[in-house]
């Protein structure tokens, strides 16, 4: 089959496309997909530069995000039979078992079926995105009706899903935001207050929106510097999450707040093998794909590549600006 397979860490250069051998069911719940299109998210591209995130491994088939359609399956598989559409976040931390190829194998616990409205290319983009704001914002914010929100970076890929997952908690957003263009896309998802964190104070215009009290939830999606800065727009007893590292900084003020500081890793189930978990974030795509098979939540595509574009895809991705997601498609793939 053809893949993509990085040798080495190292800048977009590093994305060879390689013929490599077809992968096989390794247990009797495994299916074997043919992936018709690989979503492309920024974990890729720090695998890329420092190395697989599995233990003995040197190179790698990235991408966490695949759909296609199940080619085979082992002889303890309920869920599925060839034929089947399906979505699912899985592989791509390392050896040769990531999506950025034709073919990939998956336990049927992880695998969803892919939502009826959704083509294949829409499906691929969405996996880590949804389960990552959902677990920040249901698992760890504990998010609920009528409260604040903050979501830093809404037009992007974790950004624009969130937004959309706590408007239908209930919830009230405001959202930071780069021009008049990503200011607009995000109100059309359901935010109502847009910052523009170029041009506004974030702490005077969270203030002006809250009436002084500050924000029940905030999720950052940016990194250490935002998360820093977002603990004095948090009202007390609020809950503020990262998606990244935050890095070393005072948490005085977080303290004297009563904060509930969280970390969201959907990639930790992989990681640590965690049965249960992986479960869990199967059940979250099953309800999120009820979502948008219902019109009530959307994925937003910005660009999509071939297969044997990846470093392209590495490329534009690590540019930024964007809003949504980038899609690899593969090779002969009805997308």
């Amino acid at each position: 089959m053809r893949a993509i397979l990085m040798r080495q860490p190292g800048g977009p250069e590093v994305l060879a496309e390689t013929e490599l051998p077809m992968p096989e069911l390794q247990s009797p719940t495994d299916v074997l997909v043919r992936l018709h299109a690989a979503g492309v998210n920024p974990v890729d591209t720090k695998i890329r530069t420092k190395g697989p995130m599995l233990p003995g491994t040197l190179t790698a088939v990235l991408g966490c995000d695949g759909a296609g359609t199940v080619e085979a399956v082992g002889d303890a598989v309920t869920r599925f039979k060839p034929g089947d559409a399906v979505w699912y976040c899985h592989g791509g931390l390392g050896g040769p078992h990531g999506n950025y190829a034709e073919y990939a194998v998956v336990d049927e616990v992880i695998a969803q079926p892919k939502p009826a409205s959704l083509t294949f290319i829409e499906a691929a983009a969405a996996p880590l995105v949804l389960i990552t704001a959902w677990e920040a914002l249901h698992d760890r914010a504990r998010i609920a009706p009528e409260q604040t929100v903050l979501i830093h970076g809404g037009a992007g890929g974790v950004g624009h899903v969130a937004i959309q997952l706590a408007r239908l908690a209930g919830a009230r957003v405001a959202t930071t935001v780069s021009g008049a263009e990503k200011a607009e896309f995000v109100h059309g998802l359901g935010a109502e207050y847009a910052i523009d964190y170029r041009q506004e104070d974030l702490a005077g215009a969270i203030a002006d929106w809250t009436g002084g009290r500050g924000v029940d939830v905030c999720l950052d999606t940016v990194g250490p510097e935002v998360f820093a800065r977002s603990i004095e727009v948090m009202a007390v007893y609020g809950d503020l999450v990262t998606i990244l590292d935050p890095g070393g900084l005072s948490l005085k003020e977080a303290r004297h707040r009563n904060l509930r500081l969280s970390l969201e890793l959907m990639l930790t189930p992989q990681l640590r093998q965690m049965a249960g978990a992986l479960a869990h974030q199967g059940e979250i795509l099953r309800r999120c794909g009820e979502l948008l098979d219902a019109g009530r939540l959307h994925i937003t595509v910005a660009e999509t590549y071939p297969l044997a574009a990846a470093a392209d895809a590495h490329r534009r991705l690590e540019a930024g600006g964007m809003q949504g997601k980038l899609v690899l498609t593969m090779p002969a793939a009805d997308a």
